[in-house]
């Protein structure tokens, strides 16, 4: 049976800039945020000259940003941010797109290294059909981690998690992907119409 699928990056593409960043300084402070990204900055050094890992970097930054807080507490304020994102912070041109594609009737997916915690709400008021994001673990007494479930959902990440939702039966499958960064160079390969915004 043919299906068609469009597959959007968020940060960038979707919204008009990073996520991320923002969210944490909402939860911790920007004093915060802005304190350790200057104690990994000889890390962060080599990232910005193509060097280093951007996976464990951030997962450094989660760690010491976000670990040991309550999920709860966490969740409400990524609620709270979504709806702050979705009502003035996204491109609509971009929405219009993801929005013509759901009137025609195809599968609409957000594949995203932004976090479940304020990700997932924003696919919900968007109307897609699944939300592939990078997911927060948390302990057994509910406290987050900082540790990302399967990996920051970036780069070849982000065709492992499509090629998971998509399942063995994509033969008759028209992928349209959207992305705006290297970090979206594997997914936008991997589509019969790939967008670069």
């Amino acid at each position: 049976m043919a299906r068609t699928v469009a597959a959007f990056d968020f940060d960038g593409t979707i919204s008009k800039r990073d996520t991320v960043m923002p969210f944490l300084a909402r939860v911790v402070g920007w004093p915060r945020v802005l304190t350790v990204a200057l104690t990994d900055a000889p890390r962060l050094a080599l990232l910005a000259i193509g060097r280093g890992d951007r996976d464990a970097a951030k997962e450094r930054m989660l760690v010491k940003c976000l670990g040991g807080l309550r999920r709860d507490v966490v969740a409400r304020e990524g609620n709270a941010y979504a709806t702050e994102v979705f009502e003035r912070k996204l491109r609509r041109d971009i929405v219009e797109t993801l929005e013509r594609h759901r009137r025609d009737g195809h599968e609409v997916v957000l594949v995203s290294a932004s976090l479940d915690v304020y990700l997932d709400e924003i696919g919900r008021d968007l109307g897609v059909n699944a939300v592939l994001c990078t997911r927060l673990e948390a302990d057994a007494q509910g406290r987050i981690t900082g540790r990302m479930l399967g990996g920051n959902c970036r780069g070849a990440n982000k065709v492992t998690r499509l090629r998971e939702y998509l399942g063995e039966d994509s033969d008759e499958l028209t992928l349209y992907a959207y992305g705006n960064s290297s970090g979206d160079d594997d997914l936008l390969a991997l589509a019969d119409h790939p967008v670069r915004v």
